[in-house]
């Protein structure tokens, strides 16, 4: 979703900060990786390219590890845009990119306050955390020894 505003991100892909940190939070939480792992920068098929399909993949990735999202709780830092008006439909989308119910993904919005690269407008953060549980699918191995 793109939202109106005078400056925009630069990244290697899209730059969407919220749906990196997304990718990367639930990639961390199935222990597999992160973003630069599954779509380094060195590869010139991931500049420019969607953080929306990457989302998806990640997912699909995690999904197929025997995982399934309980939550996602996210942050974005930008002193502007005011985001508060549309943290709503922020979330709605990342519902829709992973197909969980929108009342799983929790957003949230915090300005710099004027202070740091985020307050004066040099950047723009997000951070998420996610919740899995392990689907029927998934397999725990265990090291185990036995002593007599």
């Amino acid at each position: 979703m793109e939202i109106p505003f005078d400056k925009h991100l630069v990244g290697h892909s899209d730059a969407d900060v919220l749906l990196h940190a997304v990718t990367d939070a639930l990639l961390g939480a199935a222990a597999l990786g992160d973003i630069g792992d599954l779509f380094p920068n060195t590869d010139e098929a991931n500049r420019d390219r969607s953080s929306a399909e990457m989302l998806a993949i990640a997912y699909n990735k995690v999904v197929a590890a025997g995982y399934q999202i309980g939550n996602l709780d996210c942050i974005v830092f930008a002193e502007r845009p005011k985001l508060t008006p549309h943290k709503s439909s922020i979330g709605q989308r990342l519902a829709e990119i992973l197909e969980i119910a929108a009342e799983q993904v929790n957003v949230k919005a915090k300005t710099g306050e004027g202070v740091g690269t985020i307050g004066n407008e040099q950047a723009i953060s997000a951070q998420c955390i996610a919740l899995l549980y392990v689907t029927g699918e998934h397999s725990v191995s265990e090291n185990s020894s036995e002593t007599d």
